[in-house]
């Protein structure tokens, strides 16, 4: 089942973290990331010293579908701040949850956050 993965899930598959065999399977079967989140993931590297190359290789290699964050999905991210920014929920968090809603699938996420602000999306947990 297709699923839209959060920067912390990709991140846990890719320091081979507790949950990892869970976001393996999401990308193996046909996993989704916004642009925002990737963006996310490849500033992570690049903090970590990666080389862009080997960034490019790595992320590129796994197939993820990257959704561009154009004017629907800023909308919609815009929108949902009233309702999750007590909750601490980022740009990027937004990103993830409006690609959710706009995609109708679930958001798999190891931050547990989000529980609760965005009723009309299903989050599957990786831990």
């Amino acid at each position: 089942m297709t699923v839209i993965l959060d920067a912390s899930a990709l991140l846990t598959l890719l320091n081979d973290e507790t949950g990892a065999d869970r976001v393996a399977t999401a990308v193996a079967t046909g996993g989704v990331i916004s642009a925002v989140n990737l963006s996310e993931v490849v500033a992570k590297l690049s903090d970590w010293g990666m080389p862009e190359a080997t960034i490019h290789e790595v992320l590129g290699g796994l197939g993820l579908r990257v959704i561009p964050f154009g004017e629907a999905l800023a909308y919609t991210a815009g929108r949902l701040h009233p309702a999750t920014k007590e909750h601490g929920l980022s740009l990027g968090d937004r990103a993830c949850l409006a690609l959710g809603l706009q995609e109708k699938l679930p958001v798999l996420t190891g931050d547990r956050s989000w529980e609760g602000p965005v009723a009309d999306v299903t989050l599957e947990w990786i831990r």
